[in-house]
């Protein structure tokens, strides 16, 4: 999974970007895009780690992308040029200030968002138009798809009444327009940079509750990253932190993409595989492997819980029943434990 992290000029992106990979950003860096990669924490990849002790324990892993900063550009190609980079994320969080700032006039997050919101509805509006455009000069030819056109045309209602394509569920699925990668279709996750002793949402803002949002303190969370176990903890509780924001936000991304987790276990590997909600077993066997989809005989399936009240042992989980074998057709749970059967 990667993430596209965007925000106005001094919103606290690069703190965000540092709090999240453990990164320092230098002042030579800001010019060039980063990418920092970290692994998903998830205290049942821990537990299984401990009771199988392997050789390797392989965790999901989360890419956060900081675009650079452009410079010497005209304001559509600085646009278009950030743009670029966010379109090949798989969803995006918005740094949105709400922090007093020296030099600065007082937060307003309710128009900030708006205003990168409405850069980011102008930038799709432009690749609509322009597509339909040509697409319309090839009316009549082989390959023409009138379905293609129809949906272009819905986006393009919804961008011009000032609506992300976010909002509209069918547009967003329409396998005719996947290869398109709008950025107001892309899962948004806003961040709400706070003070470091705020940890609310604006009041009365109805624009917000249209929107998946969650309250930072990233000033707070940058020092957290730089933390070892036992300051991190205390450091948590002092400012009644109930889990650092890298790992709420990934959460809160999962939850926003619809993505879940299933694992592997044996004495050479326990890994956490992601996968997006409603995923047939065959489909999730072609994660870990192209043969395991196409040889796919069936899945050995064993609930996490069950795992946990079987007392940690996969073999008295077979004796209670808890352990079963399903097809292809059958839908991953999150923190399923599988072991495929394949042939091939």
């Amino acid at each position: 999974m990667k993430l596209g992290i965007i925000g106005l000029a001094s919103s606290g992106k690069k703190t965000l970007f540092e709090a999240f990979t453990g990164l320092s950003v230098q002042t030579s860096q800001k010019q060039e895009a980063l990418l920092g990669t970290v692994k998903v924490p998830d205290a049942r990849i821990d537990h299984l780690s401990q009771i199988y002790q392997p050789k390797k324990t392989i965790y999901a892993q989360v890419e956060y992308h900081l675009p650079a900063q452009v410079h010497g550009q005209k304001d559509t190609q600085k646009s278009e040029s950030l743009w670029a980079g966010m379109r090949n994320c798989d969803a995006l969080i918005h740094v949105v200030r709400n922090f007093k700032m020296y030099g600065m006039d007082a937060p307003t997050p309710e128009t900030d968002f708006i205003k990168l919101n409405e850069d980011m509805i102008l930038s799709d509006f432009m690749v609509v138009e322009k597509r339909i455009e040509r697409i319309n000069k090839e009316r009549g030819r082989k390959g023409f798809s009138s379905i293609e056109v129809d949906l272009l045309n819905q986006c393009l209602e919804l961008l011009e009444k000032n609506q992300p394509i976010r909002q509209n569920p069918d547009l967003v699925n329409a396998p005719e327009l996947k290869g398109y990668a709008f950025l107001t279709a892309k899962p948004t996750l806003i961040l709400l940079n706070n003070e470091d002793d705020d940890d609310g949402l604006p009041e009365g803002s109805d624009l917000f509750q249209k929107e998946t949002i969650l309250p930072i303190r990233g000033k707070l969370e940058q020092e957290l990253s730089q933390m070892n176990e036992q300051e991190a903890a205390e450091f948590l509780e002092e400012f009644d932190i109930s889990a650092s924001a890298m790992s709420r936000i990934i959460a809160a991304s999962y939850d926003l993409m619809g993505l879940i987790s299933f694992f592997t276990v044996g004495e050479d590997e326990v890994r956490a595989w992601t996968i997006p909600k409603n995923t047939p077993a065959d489909d999730a066997a072609g994660a870990i492997h192209t043969d395991f989809k196409k040889g796919f005989i069936r899945a050995e399936v064993l609930a996490y819980d069950d795992f946990i009240d079987a007392n940690n042992n996969y073999a008295e989980a077979r004796k209670k029943g808890t352990v079963r074998l399903e097809g292809k057709t059958y839908t991953v749970c999150d923190a399923d434990i599988i072991h495929f059967r394949f042939n091939v």
